[in-house]
């Protein structure tokens, strides 16, 4: 027997409706439900998601008809079909659907096959289809769908099937956990208290007497801790005499491993238990342990930004806290997972990754491909490790037969702060974009208004678009004219604001405080952001530049534009004419490994024209140069204006996008890269003035964060160098972050992409 649950984001404005979070937004209960009434010819059918790797609002359509359920084939299915499986769930919409048994090869008949639906049905038995049951498909071709995480407001399952005890499914609107000890219920976020489940618009207890450990375990992963702890049974037994439970009928049996509590079966036990079967009882109580960067503290005085510390496992390439490609650490250098054989991996990322939790994840094999070696191949946990690094794999096949094409991910269960409810976009034409209006406390009161947009930049309205779950930003607007947004917030609440990137939210960032700063004011030159699901990731070929470098000593004469461009050392001036500059030259093979186009910040229109070199720049600073002495100091530098961005080469299957011949568009296609080649101007490091020695060399891609990127902290590559006054060797030349922290302290300068000072 199964349960199905309300969305996750559903269970989180539940979770923290106390604290005050939803002014300003509509209430979802004025919106009332009515269930839909189906002509008496249609065959009465009952929907559910099943499957392996999923969340609770994904997985394989299954269909229960004539006390037997089975699946759909993916012909002729579309996003209109996959919108009325979604909606006859419970789901407000649909994301995507997925053919050829993503998640796995269903059992029993194949009950639709060639369905064709206009979207607007009630039911998927309305839609024209073979006729049920009549279909020339194997398993192989079940359909999947991923609904959307937003439930329709007020939905209740209604059986229309009489169901045996095997094929129940009971759907419940809401689940969370209720804190009931005053102590718990100023934290943020709630940790300890009653699990509750909401059935029929009303919120109920669950009887102790069939509950495990298992269980706990489950509710805490699905509520984003790491695991469980004891508490204080005696009081909690006081107040449930002090105050009559009111209990849901049912008992539920997890084995302990699953992600979501609709995952777990209910329990071996259906009889009814009213108030009056739970005598020697009490209401179900659990107490988690949140990670390291979710500890509870009072909502006032929650003022940490997440900070990244050495782990064994990461995540990387994800748009939002808690999902992206997985790599962990081994013998110093970090590496990927294939996802071969990828069972219950996904559930034991990781103990020591500080703001997951350990098996509260999902399979997810979308994220942008790694680089490096791919550590980890034929992995098999139980379920029950506390990181993935203590699983068993095949020590013999590291990488054999692997790809980075295969690099697994994961998508984990986050605690729900609250973050998301007090930031909104206002004005767009879409959800994706707006002016940033936020809620902040003025004089004892929260008010919207905006952010001022003096400063404003890619980095602050990345943390933006985390914090909505929107993705990535596309672009950081510092006014926003064609935006009107709220009236009533135009004033100014947040100036001066700077952020690492990495923050969870907006008021993490370093910013003014009470004493606010903005000229301009706020209204049309208020903060925007426009958000995107995907983003582009650029990443430097670190063997092509060992590969190419060599020195150069060029006359004079012939560096007039290299002059004009400011890509020589200070001496130049001083220079004789009949002299000679000592030039470091080398290649540039960048890579877009991301899933989006890389494209100039500016417009075609606005590209400046360089007439002695007879081209134009699309972005004045595309790279910087650097050669930095062993203690870090900077010894001579050089930087790279992107004259043309273009598809140099492409991997197999991939056509070209980007030309710069006859002023064509400028970028760099997905999955293709641009070479700068050693032999053309300013692709060098003016060394004349540098003495022999050993030093390091830097390169920065898109130094000053001038378009969006899924990642900054691989657009560094260093190497080791080592100057004679005659010969140059480069060697050890490495993405930035490839290494352990140990490993990076010896290559001094920056260690990622991330300026101190912000």
């Amino acid at each position: 027997a199964l349960i199905s649950f309300g969305s996750a984001f559903a269970f989180s404005y539940a979770q923290y409706e106390h604290l005050g979070y939803l002014l300003g937004y509509p209430d979802p209960a004025q919106d009332l439900y009515t269930a839909p009434e189906l002509p008496k010819d249609i065959p009465r059918i009952q929907l559910r998601l099943a499957g392996e790797k999923r969340k609770h609002n994904e997985g394989r359509v299954e269909v229960f008809y004539e006390e037997e359920w089975g699946t759909v084939c993916d012909d002729d299915f579309t996003i209109h079909a996959a919108q009325v499986v979604c909606r006859e769930l419970g789901y407000s919409d649909a994301v995507s659907w997925s053919p050829s048994s993503k998640y796995g090869k269903g059992e029993g008949r194949i009950w639709f096959d060639n369905v064709h639906c206009t979207g607007n049905e009630k039911s998927l038995a309305q839609c024209e289809s073979n006729g049920i049951g009549v279909s020339d498909c194997k398993h192989t071709e079940d359909v999947g769908v991923v609904c959307s995480d937003k439930r329709i407001p007020g939905f209740k399952f209604v059986n229309t099937l009489t169901n045996n005890i095997n094929s129940l499914n009971i759907q419940v609107e809401d689940v969370r956990i209720r804190p009931i000890l005053s102590s718990y219920r100023k934290r943020n976020p709630v940790t300890e208290g009653y699990v509750e489940v909401k059935d029929g618009g009303k919120w109920k207890q669950i009887c102790d007497d069939e509950w495990t450990h298992m269980n706990s375990r489950v509710i805490c992963g699905m509520f984003g801790f790491p695991g469980d702890k004891r508490y204080n049974t005696r009081v909690y037994k006081m107040f449930a005499r002090r105050r009559k439970p009111t209990y849901w009928d049912y008992s539920i049996n997890c084995t302990g491993n699953e992600a979501h509590l609709s995952s777990c079966k209910l329990g071996h036990t259906l009889a009814i238990k009213a108030n009056s079967t739970c005598e020697q009882g009490t209401p179900v109580v659990v107490s988690c342990v949140p990670g390291r960067a979710f500890a509870p503290t009072p909502m006032a005085g929650y003022r940490k930004a997440f900070r990244q510390e050495q782990p064994l496992v990461r995540l990387r390439g994800g748009a939002v806290v808690g999902e992206g490609r997985v790599e962990v650490l081994k013998n110093g250098e970090w590496g990927t997972i294939c996802d071969d054989n990828w069972n219950l991996v996904a559930e034991v990322i990781m103990t020591k990754y500080v703001f997951m939790t350990i098996y509260g994840c999902v399979y997810e094999n979308m994220y942008f491909p790694g680089m490096g070696p791919v550590h980890m191949n034929e992995v098999k946990c139980s379920g029950f490790e506390k990181s993935v690094t203590e699983c068993p794999f095949n020590m013999d096949k590291d990488s054999e037969g692997c790809s980075h094409e295969e690099d697994a991910g994961v998508r984990c269960n986050v605690p729900a702060m609250g973050f998301q409810r007090r930031l909104r976009l206002s004005g767009g034409r879409n959800p994706f974009e707006g002016r940033v209006e936020v809620l902040m406390e003025r004089n004892g009161s929260l008010v919207w208004g905006t952010v001022c947009g003096e400063g404003w930049g890619t980095m602050e309205a990345m943390v933006v678009c985390r914090q909505l779950g929107l993705g990535f930003a596309s672009h950081a607007f510092q006014e926003t004219w064609n935006w009107p947004g709220a009236v009533n917030a135009d004033s100014v609440v947040m100036s001066g604001v700077r952020c690492a990137g990495t923050e969870m939210s907006l008021s993490h960032c370093l910013h003014h405080g009470e004493y606010l700063s903005c000229p301009k004011g706020g209204g049309r030159f208020a903060a925007g952001v426009s958000c995107s699901e995907t983003a582009p990731d650029l990443v430097l070929n670190p063997q092509v530049v060992e590969q190419t470098t060599y020195l150069e000593d060029r006359p004079m004469f012939m560096l007039e534009c290299a002059y004009e461009e400011n890509c020589l050392g200070s001496t130049f001036s001083s220079t004789p004419a009949n002299s000679y500059r000592r030039l470091l030259r080398f290649s540039s093979q960048i890579h877009n490994n991301g899933q989006s186009d890389f494209r100039p910040k500016a417009s075609r229109e606005t590209w400046v024209w360089h007439d002695c070199h007879r081209h134009y720049h699309s972005m004045e600073v595309f790279t910087h140069y650097d050669l930095l002495s062993n203690n870090g100091t900077k010894v001579a530098e050089g930087h790279k204006a992107s004259f043309c961005l273009e598809d140099s080469e492409c991997d197999e299957g991939i056509e070209k996008r980007y030309e710069c011949a006859n002023f064509g568009e400028q970028g760099i296609t997905v999955g293709c890269w641009d070479t700068y080649r050693h032999d053309i101007d300013c692709q060098w490091v003016d060394i004349s003035d540098v003495k022999p020695g050993d030093y390091i060399f830097q390169i920065v891609i898109n130094p000053n964060y001038e378009v969006a990127e899924s990642d900054y902290t691989n657009n560094i590559v260093k190497c080791r160098c080592r100057y004679d006054g005659h010969r140059i060797w480069m060697y050890n030349c490495h993405i930035g972050g490839s290494f352990s922290a140990e490993t990076e302290d010896t290559f001094p300068g920056l260690i990622n992409n991330q300026v101190t000072h912000r």
